[in-house]
């Protein structure tokens, strides 16, 4: 009896391959369209959130995990690789409203001066976006008024979002390494 039934189920899945419109088992790929997907009209979207980058205390939000051989004597830290799942803020204050979190890594990639490689998402926790992530790929020249990386991507409500963020240090402790650095967030999307 099970043996019937199994044959059954390969059956009809075999079938159906020969059944179902514009599938074929042997594509690599082919053309889709929005509609498809349910994409209506594109969006433009601003965000606007507080990143706090917290390395001291007893419970930091980025921890160093790999760092240049002993040999290494650059001033920028080059090499050094940090993990990161920082809060994300309605304001600049840790006790306002949570927002998200920024989780991925930051590294030190530049000899010279404090250049660091950014790979993080923007997962979100609040309102309409909760689930949402948005994805960072990019250079943040650490010492500029204003640095710009790139949104390479999303996910729920930003699938295929691009775009960009523009960092701005609200504030730096020389002593910790503590960081509040503001974000303006421009991201198109579906």
């Amino acid at each position: 009896m099970a043996i019937a039934v199994l044959k059954l189920i390969f059956s009809i899945l075999f079938l159906s391959s020969f059944i179902i419109p514009g599938y074929n088992c042997q594509e690599f790929s082919r053309k889709s369209s929005k509609k498809e997907f349910g994409l209506k009209r594109e969006k433009l979207s601003h965000l606007h959130f507080y990143f706090h980058d917290i390395l001291s205390g007893r419970n930091p939000t980025a921890v160093q995990v790999a760092s240049a051989a002993m040999t290494n004597t650059s001033s920028t830290l080059f090499g050094a690789v940090i993990m990161i799942d920082d809060p994300l803020t309605v304001g600049p204050s840790m006790t306002s409203k949570l927002v998200g979190r920024a989780q991925g890594i930051y590294a030190s990639a530049d000899l010279y001066e404090v250049g660091l490689l950014m790979v993080l998402n923007f997962a979100f926790v609040e309102g309409k976006y909760n689930g949402s992530t948005l994805s960072v790929l990019g250079r943040n020249n650490v010492f500029s008024a204003v640095r710009e990386m790139p949104i390479v991507g999303g996910s729920g409500l930003f699938r295929y979002a691009r775009g960009y963020a523009q960092a701005k240090t609200h504030q730096f402790n020389l002593q910790t390494g503590d960081a509040i650095v503001e974000y303006n967030v421009y991201v198109f999307h579906y």
